[in-house]
């Protein structure tokens, strides 16, 4: 909530809060004061408010080329067929502690950046940018030829994330549904194929666990690469809902 007030890209169209609730806004902002109850009943069945609520235009989303070109070194993700909302802002949230360029995800297949999506992420959807790309697999070449290394993870691939990140080059990280992981046709269009290593006894991670490894992975990559402690280390963000 307070990072979409933050956000200068987020269209602000009113806030309402309750007395205590606007205790916690910036002085900058004039909430509509209303009782707790009354803000129950603006907002869907079961929502959580705190005490401040408010109504926004959506993110726009940004072209590849906006929000990717050219690679700097942090990595991008791309979600194939991820659909569920608490994962994709459990992915957004660990994009934003670890810094990533962006997020692409499937144009028609994706969950708004709304609701429990936006919630889960805990106001990450506001500080990484994200790409709906109508087709992945373009995507991924459009990345490669700008000069990004295509990674699709992939849990029985001979190659560890370690050893493709060791490439070089800027990161991208396609990372698939749970159970039917990355599609055939994306993960043969990227450069290569990795696995996180983990205890045999385990089949598989959440794949929001899984994007929080790669990223740590791809952060710890670049802080140890050609360059590293030339101003090429970017902060860890620390998230306030």
């Amino acid at each position: 909530m307070l990072a979409a007030l933050a956000n200068p890209a987020r269209r602000i169209e009113r806030v309402v809060a309750s007395r205590n609730g606007a205790q916690r806004l910036p002085a900058t902002i004039s909430p509509d004061l209303m009782e707790p109850a009354a803000i129950d009943a603006l907002l869907p069945p079961g929502a959580v408010h705190q005490g401040i609520a408010l109504r926004a235009d959506p993110l726009e989303d940004q072209t590849l080329e906006e929000a990717c070109l050219p690679p700097d070194g942090r990595p991008v993700l791309i979600l194939d067929g991820v659909t569920d909302p608490q994962n994709v802002g459990a992915v957004f949230r660990a994009a934003a502690a670890f810094s990533a360029r962006a997020i692409v995800m499937q144009d028609r297949k994706s969950p708004p950046l709304t609701g429990a999506l936006a919630k889960a992420a805990a106001g990450a959807v506001e500080l990484v940018p994200h790409v709906r790309a109508v087709n992945l697999t373009r995507a991924v070449e459009a990345l490669a030829e700008a000069g990004y290394v295509t990674i699709a993870l992939e849990g029985e691939a001979p190659m560890t994330l370690d050893g493709a990140l060791a490439d070089g080059r800027s990161p991208v990280i396609v990372l698939g549904a749970e159970g039917a992981g990355v599609r055939d046709l994306v993960a043969q269009r990227c450069d290569l194929r990795a696995r996180i290593p983990i205890d045999p006894k385990m089949e598989s991670l959440n794949v929001a666990a899984a994007a929080a490894i790669a990223l740590y992975a791809a952060r710890r990559a670049l802080s140890d690469g050609p360059g590293a402690g030339e101003g090429n280390r970017t902060p860890v963000t620390s998230l306030e809902d």
